[in-house]
């Protein structure tokens, strides 16, 4: 809101974050790691007195010398240039919150790289103790740095206190710091094992090459495996709200979470047959593919991690958009687009209507949707909605999709963003008349002041005969049909509209049809069609649909049970066999 937008719809920004950072990561954490690795591994040939295991360890130096400085140095840059471009106010804020951690991870960072430039180029050339001390440094220096870096991601997803003492110290050390650390250090040293296979398969000599393929396997298996208790500690302290997202109230954030165990047994398969039973296996070729799996369950833990914080860029101070709650609280009736300082245009009109709407979709929704990309594509998430439904579930998303950050703004830039949508992007007609209907605002009207005592048949009975101007007048005078109610204050134009709701036909109770419509429209058309759930119902009875719907998990596992009543889901299952019908004729 308070900075400009770097818009690749077709992209999104998430997706150039992602492939930087995640490749970074994979490589960061063998930079940690790996220098364990290196100096564990120089002290076995000096206590071995192996030349040869010397001298794959000044090798594999080389190799990891290249990897972690070169790679991860060019793409640790790149994440700095890319969240600034793409999330703007969450770099400027976990910049100015811990100033102090990043200046002292850059310290660390230099130890590092003047560590193993000394380690590698004094090979054979300094004394084996002082080496060693070197080596030391280096891996303290890296993790050391893993120990800053961790305790400002996870602020990102647990900020814990912060919240409300804004101290350095109460982010640093949040809630998932601990399990956190412990995870990503074990999984450091389970990626110096499977990053060390690639010198392994280099070896000319088959029986050394399975020994050091043993060892380096020996390595990441152990390292795997006191990997496994810490990633469930990491999930049993996530907030109720991240935890639901895992466990599947987002289905494709669970998905990644079951991607990452796949990807994890994966792993440890590779390990066992490379470490237990054939390390004579390893080749160049197998040494890479056992990296593949590692680095799957790398990439589906951090896109986890990330997702879980939905509709958070930062959990619960800054939403995915830029905007912070302090900010979505001013915003509450209030204009957006008036607030936003890079909007092209500042105010909703009938001539500007999809021009504000689009602007309303880079500010408010690009965030998290491209349109016809390849992340979270918007356009087959809304397809089956027409204008009315899409506006409508836009004021009420934050109920409807709890991982979707509410829309913030007024109900005339609710339905911009609407017809920007519909009529833009699917070229469907958006008539705002639709919106703006009498019976419509007079419906409105009637839930607002009448429906919490009076049903619409008690309605109906009593304005049944009487016009528009008896209705009326009898709106002004409640008082004298029962005592218990008040006359209703509205101006001129609210009693007209309320009483030609009561004498519309939209006065009637809507037929089960009709309700099962409006149920599926705001629970389901986010992700189905209606075709999906007629084609879904054939052969089926009211009774087994309405009971299939209390358990779509059975059907699905990424689907949670509807929380209807027993009214509703009769409804719904009314509506689908009506479809089914119709197409039937």
């Amino acid at each position: 809101m308070n900075y400009p937008v770097w818009y690749l719809p077709e992209t999104g920004g998430g997706l150039l974050i992602a492939l930087i950072a995640i490749t970074h990561v994979f490589v960061a954490h063998f930079a940690v790691g790996g220098g364990l690795y290196l100096v564990l591994t120089e002290r076995k040939g000096l206590r071995e007195n192996n030349p040869d295991i010397l001298a794959f360890t000044k090798r594999h130096t080389r190799f990891f010398m290249l990897v972690t400085m070169v790679y991860g140095g060019i793409t640790g840059v790149g994440i700095w240039f890319i969240i600034s471009l793409v999330q703007p106010a969450a770099t400027s804020l976990l910049i100015h919150t811990f100033v102090y951690g990043w200046a002292a991870e850059w310290v660390w960072f230099l130890v590092e790289i003047t560590a193993l430039l000394v380690y590698y180029y004094t090979f054979d050339r300094m004394d084996s103790r002082t080496h060693q001390a070197v080596g030391w440094i280096y891996f303290v220096a890296a993790w050391l740095s893993l120990f800053l870096i961790n305790g400002i991601i996870d602020f990102m997803l647990t900020p814990g206190a912060w919240v409300v003492d804004h101290n350095f110290w109460s982010g640093f050390f949040n809630p998932s710091f601990w399990p956190s650390l412990f995870f990503r250090t074990f999984l450091s040293f389970m990626l110096a094992g499977l990053y060390a296979f690639v010198t392994c398969a280099f070896l000319k000599d088959p029986g050394f090459k399975a020994k050091m393929t043993r060892y380096s396997g020996t390595w990441a298996l152990g390292s795997l495996t006191l990997m496994l208790p810490c990633a469930y500690w990491y999930f049993a302290i996530l907030p109720e709200p991240a935890r639901a997202l895992v466990t599947g109230s987002s289905p494709t954030i669970r998905a990644a979470g079951e991607f990452a165990l796949y990807a994890m047994v994966a792993t440890m398969i590779l390990l066992l047959l490379l470490t237990v039973i054939r390390p004579a296996y390893n080749s160049k070729a197998v040494a890479i593919l056992a990296l593949v799996p590692a680095f799957l369950l790398l990439g589906a833990f951090e896109w986890t991690r990330e997702a879980a914080r939905r509709p958070f860029v930062l959990n619960q101070v800054m939403y995915s958009n830029g905007v912070t709650l302090a900010e979505a609280e001013e915003l509450q009736g209030e204009s957006f687009l008036a607030r936003t300082k890079w909007a092209a245009v500042h105010e909703v009109s009938d001539e500007n209507l999809t021009r504000a709407g689009a602007e309303l979709f880079k500010f408010q929704c690009y965030a998290c949707h491209t349109i016809g990309g390849l992340n979270n594509d918007i356009l087959p998430k809304t397809a089956a909605m027409d204008f009315p439904t899409l506006h409508g579930y836009l004021l009420n998303v934050i109920h409807k999709r709890p991982y979707m950050q509410p829309f913030l703004g007024t109900e005339e830039e609710a339905a911009a963003l609407a017809a920007y949508i519909v009529g833009e992007l699917h070229g469907k007609d958006v008539d705002p008349a639709l919106l703006e209907a009498p019976t419509g605002q007079g419906q409105k009207l009637y839930e607002e002041n009448c429906v919490g005592c009076h049903g619409l048949d008690i309605i109906e009975e009593w304005a049944q005969g009487l016009t528009l101007s008896e209705i009326i007048a009898g709106l002004e005078s409640l008082s004298s049909l029962n005592d218990m109610m008040e006359n209703f204050s509205g101006t001129t134009a609210e009693k007209e509209l309320l009483a030609g709701f009561f004498q519309s036909p939209r006065a009637q109770p809507l037929s089960d049809v009709e309700t099962g419509r409006a149920i599926f429209e705001q629970n389901c058309t986010g992700c189905h069609g209606s075709d999906v759930i007629v084609d879904w119902s054939q052969g089926r009875s009211v009774k087994a649909i309405a009971e299939a719907l209390v358990a779509l998990g059975k059907l699905n596992p990424m689907m949670a049970g509807l929380s209807l009543d027993d009214a509703e889901r009769q409804a719904v299952a009314a509506w689908a066999l009506s479809g089914r019908e119709g197409e039937e004729q």
